[in-house]
């Protein structure tokens, strides 16, 4: 087996990969993800709030906040931003709002265009470890991701 088999084997016992089709153009389903004046109002599962601490969706930015659970829980997140190619792809450092988290995931994000005015999201969790990625979705990480993107599909025509 060559390296890049290997490789590629191993990364899909990290991955969480989910995909949805938006009925509105790649601009604004990207302006959506990007933009902090919407993204507060939508991002997260269904019945947690978040409070944002600071939020620069460039390379090199950061996002840090606290998800607010149903059941009163609160989850510190940073995401660092690696990559910004409007209106494409997003490329970020998702984990604990903590220096050298050893849960931190990294997240690719693509948009892709489709001749019918809709936009096809494709979320790629990449985990350190099986291990890590198998707790994420016992956690509830995939029904999350769905429902994450249950609450952009609702925000979007509202922009």
């Amino acid at each position: 087996m060559s390296d890049t088999s290997s490789e590629r084997e191993w990364a899909m016992d990290r991955e969480i990969v989910i995909t949805r089709v938006f009925d509105a153009p790649r601009e604004l389903v990207f302006a959506a993800w990007t933009d902090p004046q919407h993204v507060v109002h939508w991002f997260g599962p269904k019945g947690f709030t978040l409070t944002t601490h600071e939020i620069d969706t460039r390379v090199g930015g950061r996002w840090r906040f606290v998800f607010h659970g149903p059941d009163g829980t609160k989850y510190d997140n940073r995401m660092v931003f690696l990559e910004v190619k409007r209106p494409e792809l997003l490329v970020f450092d998702h984990g604990w709002d903590r220096d050298d988290d050893p849960e931190r995931f990294r997240v690719t994000v693509t948009f892709d265009a489709q001749s019918n005015g809709k936009t096809v999201v494709t979320l790629r969790q990449l985990h350190p470890t099986k291990e890590l990625r198998d707790k994420k979705v016992a956690f509830g990480a995939v029904e999350f991701g769905f429902q994450t993107l249950d609450k952009l599909a609702a925000y979007l025509p509202r922009m």
